[in-house]
């Protein structure tokens, strides 16, 4: 008999929970009144708080996407969780006892998720032992504080060590009782390797959901050969693209700043903590993502990045701009002095100095000029128009026309350019964009500069310039819906190095499985001039509606043909005739919703 809660228990949760501190941990919530809270909705994204929560009633109002509840509601919704599953985990949180009515048992359900939270916990707590109280970890120990951390930042992170014995960590969870399947899909151990663990010899730094649960792994190299850092693949209990380092030491401190620090890794976001910088938080081994991006839009207002100043750093830098003002939020640029990062800086100047720089970061309009007046010869008539060009796509992500106007007119005034052409060009940008591609030397002896780039090779060389965008592509195309024979390649190459190791797709194993060595250099160029790496995801979606719009139309054209060739006067071709035209229809409906 499937178990049913007791309405006693139902009503105990409810009356039990407190909804402004439940809400809050998803929104900042200001009080007005004497049971009033008011914030900006966790469900739309809005600037102005329109989100209403009666402490008093128990209940929550949005006045701009009309989101209501009870706390019950707001739980399931935000957690995508059954009316069960919410019940039982309000009741656990209040300490309350889940009473099932008329002797019912629970409904069994599928709870792997929680057991792999709990391994993963446990397996922190092991990691952390043997860092701090064990002689295995006593090198990985002293390398962490040489790097200026504190014994109270070590247990605040919970850092850890794997040790050099692969195969200890499977003989230490087997003498727990946990089973075989269970830890071979853990992701805790080599796929191809069952028995040696997937870590070893690492410094561990726990990945910590919202909750302070412990649902992945980042591991620093300390010895031999090898990446720099390995990460916990995705798994149930975890996706890469959703969670953030540190996020859960950091909400409170993101909600009373209003300010929330996206920097590079692990030991950076650490050390702005252990300066007192509590709201910083990092990406996992990934690029900066929407999904991170809105997951604190809700809690802020300004967004300040801190990523490397060598190539690849301010590449994040410019795309991490473009997102944070496409979200409508203020943006600016953390520029470190006396040192590549922020560990650096703590250990040989101290938190004073990296405070400074945080206090001293400048808007990211005043950065980008900055480049772009390095990058391109200002003090030429063609310079000008380049970096007005690189700096338009910028324009096109402010969310307000009075801000694109304001940075219309700084971008003249840096670089001396006359208003009305300045905002012809930005209205025609297309045609200026190609208008500049034709006039640049074409070098004669480079034979990738004859490949027409069509739709579909814009497509995946923008998807090669952000591999993290491969996800996307793959479940909107099949390599069927690709004409041009160059994209289909590249998209094979994609997908064969995607399938063999998806969570180290790289350009490197892109190109081993292109065979082809002209594309192999246009991928390569591609790549190195930045050609896609502005807009990725526009050129990525626009190109994607192009290419499904292109294959209706080569199916229409097909079954023009075929009408064409029919006697529809003939009974045997009447039917036939009656299907194509059919078909037709649904080509054109399709069409129109492209």
């Amino acid at each position: 008999m499937a178990g049913l809660i007791s309405r006693e228990t139902i009503d105990a949760v409810e009356r039990t929970s407190d909804i402004v501190a439940i809400i809050g941990e998803y929104t900042k919530l200001e009080r007005r009144g004497s049971n009033d809270y008011w914030g900006c909705c966790p469900f739309h994204n809005e600037k102005t708080p329109s989100f209403h929560v009666d402490a008093d009633k128990g209940f929550y109002y949005c006045f701009g996407c009309h989101a209501a509840g009870s706390v019950v509601k707001f739980i399931q919704e935000k957690e995508k969780l059954s009316f069960t599953d919410t019940i039982v985990m309000l009741a656990k949180r209040a300490g309350i006892e889940v009473v099932y009515t008329g002797g019912s048992v629970p409904e069994k359900k599928d709870n792997t998720k929680e057991l792999y939270i709990e391994l993963y916990n446990r397996v922190a707590g092991t990691f952390h032992y043997l860092l701090t109280q064990d002689k295995r970890g006593r090198s990985a120990l002293e390398y962490i504080t040489s790097r200026g951390l504190t014994q109270e930042t070590i247990e605040k992170f919970k850092l850890g060590y794997a040790p050099a014995d692969r195969r200890w960590l499977r003989t230490f969870l087997k003498g727990k009782n946990f089973s075989d399947e269970f830890l071979n899909n853990s992701g805790l151990f080599s796929k191809k390797y069952p028995d040696s663990a997937f870590f070893s010899d690492r410094l561990m730094f726990p990945i910590f959901n919202r909750h302070s649960q412990v649902v992945a792994f980042g591991g620093r190299i300390l010895h031999g050969d090898g990446p720099k850092y390995l990460n916990s693949s995705e798994m149930i209990q975890y996706k890469k693209g959703e969670t953030l380092f540190a996020f859960n030491f950091a909400k409170k401190a993101i909600g009373e700043t209003r300010k929330v620090i996206f920097c590079e890794g692990y030991m950076d976001c650490i050390a702005y903590h252990q300066c007192g910088i509590e709201y910083a938080v990092a990406p996992l081994g990934t690029a900066l993502t929407e999904d991170q991006i809105k997951l604190i839009s809700a809690f802020v207002d300004t967004v300040l990045l801190s990523f490397d100043s060598d190539s690849a750093g301010q590449q994040a830098t410019l795309r991490a701009i473009l997102m944070v003002r496409q979200a409508g939020l203020t943006c600016r640029v953390i520029q470190l002095k006396g040192g590549k990062d922020p560990a650096e800086i703590m250990l040989a100047y101290g938190a004073e100095t990296l405070t400074n720089d945080v206090n001293s970061a400048i808007l990211d309009s005043d950065y980008l000029l900055s480049k772009i007046g390095e990058e391109y010869p200002v003090d030429t008539p063609e310079g000008k128009t380049r970096a007005a060009l690189a700096y338009f796509p910028y324009i096109d992500s402010l969310q307000s026309d009075i801000q694109k106007i304001s940075c219309l007119e700084q971008l003249c005034q840096t670089f001396s350019l006359n208003p009305e052409a300045v905002r012809r060009d930005f209205n025609n940008r297309e045609q200026a964009q190609e208008r500049v591609r034709i006039r640049q030397p074409q070098p004669q002896e480079n034979k990738i500069r004859k490949i027409k780039l069509t739709s579909e090779l814009r497509a995946v060389l923008a998807v090669v310039t952000d591999l993290t965008q491969y996800s996307v592509i793959r479940n909107e195309l099949t390599v069927d819906d690709f004409e041009d024979p160059l994209a289909k390649k590249i998209f094979i190459a994609l997908e064969e190095c995607y399938r063999n190791d998806a969570d180290s797709l790289t350009i490197n194993g892109v190109l081993s499985y292109c065979d082809d060595k002209e594309l192999q250099q246009l991928i390569i160029q591609s790549v190195a001039d930045k050609e896609f790496s502005i807009n990725t995801v526009k050129i990525i979606t626009d190109s994607i509606r192009l290419i499904k719009r292109n294959k209706l139309e080569r199916k229409k054209e097909n079954l023009m043909i075929q009408l064409h060739q029919l006697n529809p006067a003939s009974p045997q071709n009447a039917e036939i005739v009656r299907a194509l035209l059919s078909e037709k229809m649904d080509i054109d409906k399709k069409l129109q919703t492209l």
